[in-house]
Parts: structure tokens; C-alpha cells; sequence
């Protein structure tokens, strides 16, 4: 019986050893388990804050796309708003009554003797000034004169460009911010 009494000795002691093994290893799988769900729960954390981030910058990204977007086509009205204005003011001094014009061709005339001291005068073939009227040497038709005047001197070497498209677009290059504060504030 002694044998059988070891036998069952070493048998629950192995048992024991074997529960505690076992108690041990199903520990070590509860801890294991905790800190994998840890590890899991930081990076769902840390992936969610990464995805809010990217949203959050292609939001950025988007709305700066649309006010840019916004802005080019702000801008392409106001420039069409500012060639309107162009052309309406040139049409406006071509389309001038003839004693008006009369008047500014003299004083066109009378600005460009200060560097052409008897010029002759090269103007549309619509207006009908004489050299008399324009108080110039001559007066010349040049077909690509729509109006205004191209003053010379005598051999042709110097010219004074008084043409109104010419006129308005000198005045318009200095001055466009400034019309472009008075028309869009």
C-alpha cells in the first residue's frame, strides 16, 4: 500500500503542479490579453486622431480650394467690369460730337507743340478737321487711326501719339487700382 500511497502522492502533487501550471499559463493569458487590448485600444486611438487630422486637413484643403476658386473667378468679373469700363470710355471720346473733339484735338495739339514746334496731324478718316481748324502744319487720313491724332514733325522722325485708345490706356495702366478702388471699393 506504501507504493500505491506514493503513487497517489506524486499523482496529486502533479496534479497540483499541473493546476498551478495551468493557473499560472491562464494569468499570464489574462495579462497577455489586457495588454493586447491596451496596445489595440492606443492604436485605435492613436489611428482615429490620425484620420480626424487628415479630414480636418483635406477640410482645410478643400475650403481653401473653393475660396481660391472663389476669388479667381471674383477676380475674372472685375476685370470684365474694368474692360467694359475701358471700352465704354473710349467709345464715349470716339463718339464724341464733332465741336468736342474739335476742342480736345486742339488742346492734343497744343500739349504735343511743346516737343514738335509745327507738326503735322495724322487723324481718322471720319473726322474732317482742316490743318487750319487743328492749328497745324497739314492734316493727314491714316486708316489706322480710329480717333484721335499721331502728330509729327516735318520729315516724319518724331511722333506724339495722341491717339484716344493710346491716351486712355497710359492713363488706365497708371490709374487702374485707383479705378479699381472707386468701382469695387
Amino acid at each position: 500500500m506504501a507504493l500505491a500511497n506514493v503513487t497517489l502522492e506524486i499523482l496529486r502533487d502533479a496534479d497540483d503542479k499541473a493546476a498551478a501550471l495551468k493557473a499560472e499559463a491562464d494569468a499570464e493569458i489574462v495579462k497577455i490579453n489586457a495588454d493586447a487590448d491596451v496596445k489595440i485600444a492606443e492604436l485605435k486611438e492613436k489611428e482615429e486622431k490620425r484620420l480626424k487630422e487628415a479630414i480636418e486637413r483635406l477640410d482645410r484643403q478643400e475650403m481653401s480650394s473653393a475660396e481660391l476658386e472663389s476669388k479667381k473667378v471674383v477676380l475674372a468679373k472685375k476685370k470684365e467690369v474694368l474692360a467694359e469700363a475701358f471700352n465704354s470710355a473710349l467709345e464715349g471720346l470716339e463718339k464724341a460730337p464733332s465741336d468736342v473733339k474739335l476742342r480736345q484735338y486742339k488742346a492734343m495739339v497744343e500739349s504735343a507743340k511743346k516737343i514738335i514746334e509745327n507738326p503735322t496731324a495724322l487723324m481718322s478718316q471720319n473726322d474732317k478737321f482742316t490743318a487750319e481748324d487743328l492749328g497745324v502744319r497739314a492734316v493727314k487720313t491714316d486708316s489706322r487711326i480710329s480717333s484721335g491724332l499721331i502728330l509729327q514733325n516735318e520729315d516724319g522722325t518724331i511722333e506724339v501719339d495722341m491717339q484716344y485708345e493710346t491716351l486712355l490706356q497710359t492713363i488706365w495702366d497708371r490709374d487702374v487700382k485707383a479705378v479699381s478702388d472707386i468701382l469695387f471699393g
